[in-house]
């Protein structure tokens, strides 16, 4: 055993964590060992926190600790437009900004068969009820330029449309700043096919 239990147990828990390694949780799991004791207190107590106060806004499936998200709640957002993400963490990179004045639906995931994610595992349902009761004259896709991306917004894109709701997605291509010689062939293509009169 090359590790005490509770330190074996401590990295194999970091372990599960998204993008951390073996050597990651290691060093995380030291790391940790070294802090004082009130702030590995603090840390387990808002994993704590979070896991108990935090749900899913009843409106957009935002993460939130009220039943209704301060987003959805704000009168002075457009009911015109719903901006549908994957993920919570993609309504704080719209937020970034500041530009968006309109309402969120947070999917909680994308399409993907290969994965066994299929319509039924997203929070379909709950959108196209919003666009049949809210006054939604745009929705606007704003998943990720995979294929995943793509698919869900295909498959959201043949729902909505029959529903007489405006349907765009997010432009794809080049980043600003980027340089044509340091594009790949998928991002160049894309930003052929995305261009627009100036």
């Amino acid at each position: 055993m090359l590790f005490a239990k509770p330190l074996a147990e401590l990295i194999a828990e970091l372990e599960k964590l998204p993008g951390v390694g073996p050597k990651s949780a290691q060093r995380l799991a030291y790391y940790l060992l070294g802090v004082p004791d009130h702030e590995a207190k603090r840390l387990a107590s808002a994993i704590i926190e979070a896991k108990e106060k935090l749900r899913f806004c009843t409106v957009c499936e935002n993460v939130t600790d009220r039943e209704v998200c301060e987003i959805c709640a704000d009168p002075r957002r457009s009911a015109q437009t719903i901006c549908v993400v994957a993920e919570p963490r993609d309504v704080v990179a719209m937020e970034r900004i500041n530009e968006y004045r309109g309402f969120y639906h947070v999917l909680h995931g994308l399409l993907s068969p290969m994965d066994g994610v299929g319509p039924e595992r997203l929070r379909i349902k709950s959108l196209l009820a919003r666009i049949g009761l809210d006054e939604t004259s745009e929705l606007i896709l704003a998943t990720n330029a995979t294929i995943e991306g793509d698919a869900t917004s295909l498959y959201l894109a043949k729902l909505v449309k029959p529903l007489g709701v405006k349907v765009t997605r997010l432009a794809h291509g080049m980043p600003i700043g980027g340089e044509l010689d340091y594009a790949d062939s998928a991002t160049l293509l894309s930003a052929l096919e995305y261009r627009r009169e100036l």
